[in-house]
């Protein structure tokens, strides 16, 4: 049997059980489609790095809704304290923010991102980058396609077929053929599509009998359909100091306080993204979804409703609004967006809609403009280790593992924890396969 171990995927989960598995003395070679590594996680630290969080490690693992109770060991074992320690390993400092999020100190993923390559070639990590992976050949090696832009191109198009066309049927001549020992695929999931994750995985893993739970998009924005008017006035415009809600599918009403963007087409930010799991759900079994924003949550209906009602005289009631409630600006425009003339004049109903403003959400922004991914592999396909029980030897780890969660730090640590996880699992699969081979015939 070949005593090296392929990865699959340079993103931080692939890169996490490559130094696993390295440190546990077993020679491993990482491969990318893309000409360099990292490149989502590297985009996604432009605006500050944000590594993890740091609240209570119960709280933190609640995060993962419906796969909290499959992800708790996982990071339990590499929870956030020693993420944070082992970031400090690599000679890059962290502080916490106001927020609780993690950052690098400089806030930067590029010199971390040196630093831990850096550690994985010195530990003897092999790098082979534009190998896009196909499949296997009818002995059981790896396929790939290797080179630039045109054969990336080609591989796309073998990708539709390759899980059910004869290995006999033959690659491109820019091609290989790997045979490995064990083999970790962290694929991640469909977000991002130009940075790598493209979700070509998926036909390949199902047509094996894997059960993959469909691909969603998660921490992503949606469309509401404004009027012309909205839209060209305040596409762009942050919506700051408000509480949206949202009730899912279960009954569940769930509630956040923050900021979010006015888009041309509807709604994004940090805010919606916390929400957007129960949104989307909410739009997948009713075909849209109410999402409920108090454009002061600082102020009760009474209290609103007596402002309004304050004599305003010769003021306009845009001038009053905005010197008695503080609404102006966006808030204003979303007041309008839904309010007609007599709304307006109803002290009432304008409190109620300022205190409960509704907002019908059609339609989740595609996947590919998504932050994350929801769906993938599910945990139920794989043993305890990772490993799929449909091909012994295979194990998959990070985003195209059936699990979401909402970002501020959670990502990033589960793709890490699980890379770590699974880098386990191959050295303790391997070694019970060494074991057995060693003591049988």
């Amino acid at each position: 049997m070949p005593d090296r171990v392929a990865v699959i995927g340079a993103g931080p989960a692939g890169l996490m059980a490559a130094e696993t598995l390295a440190l546990a003395g077993y020679p491993v070679d990482v491969y990318d489609a893309m000409p360099s590594v990292a490149r989502k996680f590297l985009l996604a630290g432009k605006g500050g790095m944000n590594i993890t969080h740091s609240e209570p490690l119960p709280a933190f693992i609640g995060r993962y809704g419906p796969r909290a109770q499959q992800l708790d060991p996982v990071i339990r074992d590499f929870d956030p304290d020693a993420l944070r320690a082992w970031v400090d390993g690599l000679g890059v400092g962290t502080f916490v923010g106001t927020s609780g999020r993690v950052f690098p100190t400089d806030m930067k993923a590029a010199p971390l991102l040196r630093a831990w390559l850096q550690r994985l070639r010195e530990a003897g990590v092999r790098f082979h980058m534009r190998h896009r992976w196909v499949g296997w050949d009818e002995d059981g090696a790896l396929r790939f396609v290797t080179g630039g832009p045109v054969a990336a191109g080609r591989a796309a198009a073998q990708l539709s077929s390759a899980a059910s066309a004869p290995a006999s049927s033959g690659l491109a001549d820019d091609s290989a053929s790997v045979q490995a020992a064990a083999t970790v695929l962290a694929l991640g999931g469909a977000s991002w599509p130009r940075l790598g994750s493209d979700g070509a995985w998926v036909p390949l893993l199902s047509a094996l009998g894997t059960t993959v739970a469909p691909l969603k998009p998660a921490n992503c924005g949606f469309d509401i359909g404004w009027t012309p008017f909205f839209s060209d006035k305040f596409a762009g415009a942050p919506l700051r100091a408000i509480t949206a809600q949202v009730t899912d599918p279960q009954g569940v009403t769930h509630a956040r306080t923050g900021e979010c963007i006015v888009t041309a087409t509807g709604i994004e930010g940090g805010l919606i993204y916390a929400l957007s799991a129960a949104l989307r759900d909410a739009i997948a079994t009713a075909g849209s979804a109410t999402l409920t924003i108090d454009l002061a949550p600082g102020l009760s209906f009474e209290r609103v409703l007596e402002e309004i009602q304050w004599p305003r005289g010769s003021r306009s009631m845009a001038n009053h609004l905005r010197s008695r409630v503080r609404i102006e600006g966006v808030k204003a425009g979303l007041l309008r967006e839904v309010l007609d003339a007599n709304g307006f004049s109803d002290p009432q109903r304008l409190a109620r809609t300022i205190k409960a403003l509704p907002l019908t959400l059609l339609a989740p922004r595609p996947i590919a403009e998504a932050i994350s991914t929801a769906g993938g592999v599910t945990f139920e396909s794989m043993d305890r280790r990772g490993m799929l029980k449909a091909r012994p030897g295979v194990f998959c780890a990070g985003e195209m593992l059936d699990w979401e969660a909402p970002t501020g730090g959670y990502l990033l640590t589960a793709c890490l924890a699980s890379g770590r996880a699974v880098g386990k699992g191959v050295a303790a699969w391997l070694d019970s396969q060494a074991g057995r081979s060693d003591g049988g015939t």
